[in-house]
């Protein structure tokens, strides 16, 4: 929401200001089309030039996240360390062994099945399935544990950030393309020096036009959505980094509770649940 009112606040600020000031809007109207065209058209080619399509279409994909924010809230911190819980508990109690079934098949596993969106998330399930089950085949030290969590981690953010960085670069790209549609406008214009002087004054705004669509675009609109993206993508990464807080607070056995605690203690401050909050959550766990 915040960013459909940022977007709105932009343009009525930046085209709202220019003509009340008296501009004319009708060159602006009147060029934007061609220059646009010109100019994202260059835009979105060089990023298909410069990278591989898988790249792009998680760019596509991504950039709903502009304005729908991170894909974790409060609600599914406390579902995570939850499910957390259940499965440190189940491991202090019975053994590593009785989580297999759980691990092997997530989908059909009566605790994972309790929270379908932390389910649908590939890499949240993958993180914490293949670490148990490294963990059956008596890879239980928590330091090298630790550091292969941080591994994946790594590789997966770097994948995950890899949206905004493209983005990025189309933001930075955009004020020199705005400079090319602008020089080729002028080319037009002296190629039509005889033209009297109000159709050059015409033709010269007009090529104005795509060096201000360039700045406007590239320091208004698209960097500002390359921010929003790798915001998003640090609040999306501190969800997995919960995971990989409380498995090794559990190897170095801390009872399933104080896991818990120390997991809830790094989520970020805005979302994070209360002890009391998530004492109570946990308490409303029914018994296996």
């Amino acid at each position: 929401m915040i960013a459909i009112v940022g977007l709105i606040l932009l343009f009525v600020c930046v085209f709202g200001t220019y003509i009340i000031h008296g501009g004319s809007i009708d060159v602006v109207l009147h060029a934007a089309p061609f220059e646009l065209a010109m100019i994202f058209g260059a835009a979105i080619s060089a990023m298909l030039l410069g990278n591989s399509g898988l790249v792009v279409k998680k760019v596509m994909k991504s950039l709903g996240k502009v304005f729908k924010g991170e894909s974790w809230k409060s609600q599914d911190y406390r579902d995570l360390l939850a499910l957390m819980f259940q499965l440190c508990k189940l491991i202090k109690t019975k053994g590593i062994i009785a989580a297999e079934a759980h691990i092997e098949k997530p989908e059909e596993s009566a605790i994972f099945s309790k929270y379908p969106k932390i389910l649908h998330d590939h890499f949240a399930i993958d993180l914490i399935c293949d670490t148990l089950r490294m963990m059956t085949m008596n890879f239980e030290n928590p330091i090298h544990v630790e550091d292969h969590i941080n591994r994946q981690l790594d590789k997966h953010h770097h994948e995950a950030g890899k949206p905004a960085e493209v983005v990025q670069n189309m933001a930075d790209a955009l004020p020199a393309l705005g400079i090319v549609a602008a020089v080729l406008g002028v080319i037009k214009t002296m190629a039509s020096i005889n033209e009297p002087p109000a159709v050059l004054g015409g033709m010269i705004g007009s090529a104005l036009v795509g060096t201000f669509l360039g700045v406007f675009l590239a320091y208004g609109i698209v960097g500002p959505m390359a921010s929003k993206l790798k915001l998003v993508g640090e609040g999306d990464h501190q969800f997995y980094l919960i995971i990989r807080d409380v498995l090794v607070a559990h190897l170095q056995g801390c009872a399933p509770q104080v896991s818990v605690e120390i997991g809830r203690g790094n989520i970020p401050t805005a979302i994070q649940p209360t002890f009391a909050e998530m004492e109570e959550a946990l308490n409303a766990i029914p018994p296996a």
